[in-house]
Formats: C-alpha cells, sequence, structure tokens
C-alpha cells in the first residue's frame, strides 16, 4: 500500500488534470458551456448517465482540480466549490435541513451565519438553538427529537474557544443528527475534523485558502453521499456555483497553504504571548497560549494554534477603537486569513448585527479586538500596536 503523502505535498499534486498540451502549471477553463460530439453524448450527459463537463455552473475543469485538491487535503471522499463561504452553508442547510427540522449551533459562530440560521433559514420553519461551543453538556440538551445538523466553528470567531469535535459528534451520532465542523481558521494544515468523528467540513476558501484577500469562494467536503451526490445537483439548479477563475487563484493558495499557515501560526504565539504580559491588556484569548482554557484539547485537535488571536483592552470600547484607529502597518478590515495582519473591532462590525444579548452570552466585549496575523515580522506588528497601547 502507497504511503499516505503529506498535506504540503497534496496541497501542491493533488487533483492536477492536464490537457493534451501537458501544461505544467494547472489550466484555467473560461468557458460556460462545453461541446458535446453527438447529440447522444449529450443526451448522456444531461441524463448524468455519461460523465464529462456540461456547464460550468457544476461542472468545470478548473473547478473540478480544486475540488478535488482539497478533498485530498482534508481526506475526504468528495468535495463540492461554491461562490463564497455563506454559500456554503447555506448550501449545507438547503440539501440537509427541511421545514420542521432543527439546529443546534455554537453561539460562537460567525455573525452572518447566526443571521443566516435565523432571519433566512427561520423563515422556512427550520429553528436553532445556541449553547456554548466548549460545553458538549449543553448541546447534549438541546437535542430534540427533530434536531438534524449540530454546527460550529473551531477555533470559534473571534475568541477562538475549541470545540470538542469527538464528544460533539458522538452526541450528534446518538441523536441521528449530523455534525458540520466549520473549518476556516485551521484549515487541514492544522486540523482534520473528518478524522475526528465530523461528517462535514465546511470552508470560507476566501480566507486561508486563497491567503492573499484575492477572491471569494467556499466549500463543503465529506463522504459522496452526503456531499457530491447531494450538493451538485443543487448546484445545477440554484447556481451558487464558484467561478472558475476563482477556482484557479484557491488553487494557487493551496499550493502554499500549509507553509502560510505554519508561519502565522509561530508569529501569532509570538505575538500573543507578548500581549498577555502588557499591562494594558486585560486578556489575551489564544488556544496556543496556556492560559486558554481549552489548551490542552487544542494540542490534541490542532497541529497549532492558528493565526487568529483576540485581546481585550482596558477601558473598553474607547479604548479599543483607540488601539486601532492608532495602527499604521496593520490593516483594518473584516478579511482574515491574508498574508497581510489584519485588525477589527467585532462587537461593531463582524458581530454588530446581532443582539447585544447573543453578544454577552458569546463573551464578545466592547474592549475585544481580533487579530488575524499575517506574514510581517513580529517586531513591526508590535511597535505598531504599542503605539495605540500605550496612548492611553
Amino acid at each position: 500500500m502507497a504511503k499516505e503523502l503529506q498535506v504540503s505535498t497534496k496541497g501542491v499534486r493533488a487533483g492536477i488534470l492536464r490537457t493534451e498540451f501537458a501544461e505544467h502549471s494547472e489550466a484555467l477553463f473560461l468557458t460556460s458551456s462545453f461541446v458535446f460530439d453527438n447529440a447522444a453524448q449529450a443526451a448522456a450527459r444531461f441524463a448524468n448517465n455519461e460523465e464529462g463537463m456540461v456547464y460550468s455552473r457544476y461542472t468545470n475543469p478548473t473547478v473540478s482540480m480544486f475540488q478535488e485538491r482539497l478533498a485530498a487535503m482534508e481526506g475526504a471522499e468528495t468535495c463540492v466549490a461554491t461562490a463564497s463561504g455563506m454559500a456554503a452553508i447555506l448550501a449545507t442547510a438547503m440539501v440537509h435541513l427541511k421545514s420542521g427540522d432543527h439546529v443546534v449551533c455554537s453561539n460562537a459562530v460567525f455573525g452572518a451565519t447566526i443571521q443566516l440560521f435565523n432571519t433566512i433559514l427561520g423563515r422556512f420553519g427550520i429553528e436553532t438553538s445556541y449553547v456554548s461551543p466548549t460545553k458538549p453538556q449543553e448541546w447534549e440538551r438541546a437535542l430534540r427529537k427533530n434536531t438534524r445538523l449540530f454546527f460550529l466553528e473551531t477555533p470559534s470567531n473571534p475568541l477562538t474557544e475549541v470545540s470538542d469535535i469527538p464528544a460533539l459528534a458522538g452526541i450528534a451520532k446518538k441523536a441521528g443528527a449530523l455534525l458540520a465542523v466549520d473549518n476556516v481558521f485551521c484549515t487541514p494544515a492544522l486540523q482534520k475534523p473528518l478524522e475526528l468523528g465530523a461528517d462535514l467540513v465546511v470552508h470560507s476558501a476566501t480566507k486561508y485558502i486563497d491567503g492573499q484577500g484575492r477572491v471569494m469562494g467556499g466549500a463543503i467536503c465529506g463522504p459522496k453521499a452526503l456531499v457530491g451526490d447531494l450538493l451538485v445537483p443543487f448546484l445545477r439548479t440554484a447556481g451558487p456555483a464558484l467561478s472558475p477563475f476563482n477556482a484557479w487563484v484557491l488553487l494557487k493558495g493551496l499550493e502554499t497553504l500549509d507553509l502560510r499557515v505554519k508561519a502565522e501560526s509561530a508569529a501569532a504565539l509570538e505575538l500573543a504571548q507578548w500581549l498577555e504580559g502588557h499591562p494594558a491588556v486585560a486578556r489575551v484569548h489564544y488556544p496556543g497560549l496556556r492560559s486558554h482554557p481549552q489548551y490542552e484539547l487544542a494540542k490534541r485537535q490542532q497541529r497549532a494554534g492558528g493565526s487568529v488571536l483576540s485581546f481585550e483592552v482596558n477601558g473598553g470600547r474607547q479604548a479599543a477603537w483607540r488601539v486601532i484607529d492608532s495602527t499604521r502597518l496593520v490593516s483594518h478590515t473584516a478579511n482574515l486569513g491574508d498574508v497581510k495582519t489584519t485588525i477589527i473591532h467585532p462587537a461593531t462590525t463582524t458581530h454588530g448585527r446581532i443582539s447585544p444579548q447573543a453578544r454577552a452570552a458569546a463573551g464578545i466585549t466592547d474592549g475585544l479586538i481580533r487579530l488575524a496575523v499575517g506574514l510581517e515580522a513580529v517586531e513591526d506588528l508590535k511597535d505598531d500596536l504599542v503605539r495605540g497601547l500605550e496612548a492611553g
């Protein structure tokens, strides 16, 4: 039996599909449709009786290469790509849920995810209960006879809380529900939820998979019966497809994913340790710190702490805004996963549309700042942050 390739190797080599020209770099197929040899072939492909390209909304060689490469890196049987990370979450819900179903979701997910479950899926009779990402007993208590899906991010956004994936997988399995894990912060370079018991892995490829803030994309990975067989027909009909150009950019991102995430994680740990000792900082949230409540769990599930950290400054919103506004190097933007370090105030931006009660339950205070560490020199990042930290 052949030895399993490492994630870094799969990021460079998996899923390559060469044309008759034998190009070394992956080809970009900018076409909306594909030509058939004859009427019989066209009929066979439209009836799904013959494999082959039909229309780029759901079949395209460049998109297929991206899907196969990410599936290989996640250890998944299949992968379906979408136009964005939110489209991936919506597609997952649309194919696995129906009116009258119940979802148990972490209360520490991206604000737009909460809006999706509450304001969009809620209109169609799908109810969602929110529980702590770190207390499996709350997930068990929230179960109902009609619970069909568990959904979580680990580490969470923005407090980097780490969920016990095997424990939650066991609870979901006993209840007959699926466990979907948003793996955006870790990517397969640091964590493989399917190996830990998850049924589905969801990605916002816009973040670390691209890695340079260029394009949007999303993906769902998992068994063919839960992903390919259900989601390809959904894309064919509903159309939240990933463009071939974006797929090509994301393929290039996967080539350096392992290197980038490891380097950014090392920098984030150094920065988190420095912030933890600064008198203006009340608390630092980072899974790589021994002070993190789930430090030991993170060591078991992840290869490193990741590049996202958050910290609470003394003085509330005024002090947090002062730190952010004093930066000259760090980018003030809500995106993350970029080689350029980014900074944001979650309570008034990414989580600003959820209720104050929901923010409080998720631990998002007015003094909280989220930092997604890139590839700049750590000393330069310290110099940029210290200006605002010492201005008070």
